[in-house]
């Protein structure tokens, strides 16, 4: 007697797929964009791409004046966005520097979260040899900040030891608290999903449960990657997801972070990571990066079986 399988009902697959995308959908309702020196015509385009009071954070540039970012956050704000200035302690020649510029970002642009690093200067040029004299100046709420970000390193710090961070994060957050300030922790952006849960477990691990967003590199070609990663001390990590994605084929291959969102909101929802979402640099252009995490939020995806998905932007 021949015996026939039953045929597959395509319909049985909706609900774990439905599943999924509601994962990745909530995983990405708090996220956040990061930009460098975006232009006025970048920050309109913002508007048909974002939605009202996305939290734009605004870097800072090592050979540019640390007052440069003023007139960025106040586009940014005029647009409708939350501006979110870093801060890199480095860059600032004096405390009353510091105090000037944080007196006019709350009065022109009502910044109320900021971004503090220690900044890529190998010297500092003034009193803050790093984010954590910043921090302990006391001039964040003093000048009306109610929310400080710190970096967070999922892969590790080229000049310090595991060990060193961990202690850095507990003291920057430490100081911040007690000058009564809220704490994110921002991350360096990443290609390696298990790297960051690992990261993720061991910071939950030091009794740290403070809102972390996750960096990663928005939608854009792989040569772009590799050399924004090469400077920001990622390449190892870029250079693997390029191997591994078979992408080396065509540096201007456009790469997005789909399976890296995929893998994160399920094991956010399976191992409780606790207040974790996307925070993604706009390397291909702010508002292209926008528009992309803003189809997937919306759920306009179709799931693939190597573990990501594509952005139907239409």
């Amino acid at each position: 007697m021949i015996v026939t399988a039953p045929a597959l009902d395509p319909a049985a697959a909706l609900p774990a797929e439905n599943a999924v995308r509601a994962r990745i959908a909530d995983f990405l309702s708090g996220y956040s964009l990061e930009a460098t020196r975006p232009k006025a015509a970048d920050i309109a385009a913002l508007k048909n791409a974002a939605a009202p009071g996305t939290a734009v954070y605004l870097s800072a540039i090592p050979t540019r004046a640390p007052e440069e970012v003023l007139d960025q956050a106040v586009a940014v704000r005029t647009a409708g966005f939350e501006p979110v200035p870093h801060l890199a302690a480095r860059n600032f020649a004096s405390a009353t520097q510091l105090s000037a510029l944080l007196e006019k970002l709350a009065a022109q642009a009502g910044v109320v979260r900021v971004l503090v690093i220690a900044g890529d200067r190998d010297r500092a040029a003034g009193p803050y040899a790093g984010a954590l004299e910043l921090i302990e100046s006391g001039l964040l709420a003093r000048h009306g900040i109610r929310t400080v970000g710190i970096a967070g390193h999922p892969e590790g710090h080229p000049l310090l030891a595991p060990e060193t961070l961990d202690r850095m994060l507990a003291a920057k957050i430490d100081a911040a608290e007690q000058s009564g300030l809220s704490v994110e922790i921002v991350t360096q952006f990443c290609f390696n999903a298990a790297a960051i849960v690992r990261w993720i477990d061991r910071v939950r691990d030091l009794g740290i449960e403070h809102r972390v967003r996750v960096g990663m590199a928005g939608p854009t070609s792989l040569t772009t990657l590799l050399r924004y990663a090469a400077r920001c001390g990622v390449k190892a990590s870029a250079a693997g997801a390029a191997r591994q994605a078979g992408l080396m084929k065509n540096l201007f291959t456009v790469s997005a972070p789909d399976p890296i969102v995929r893998a994160l909101a399920q094991t956010r929802e399976e191992r409780r990571l606790g207040d974790v979402s996307g925070h993604f640099f706009s390397f291909g252009g702010v508002d292209a990066t926008a528009r992309w995490v803003a189809a997937a939020a919306a759920g306009r995806i179709a799931l693939d079986r190597a573990g990501g998905f594509t952005v139907n932007q239409a």
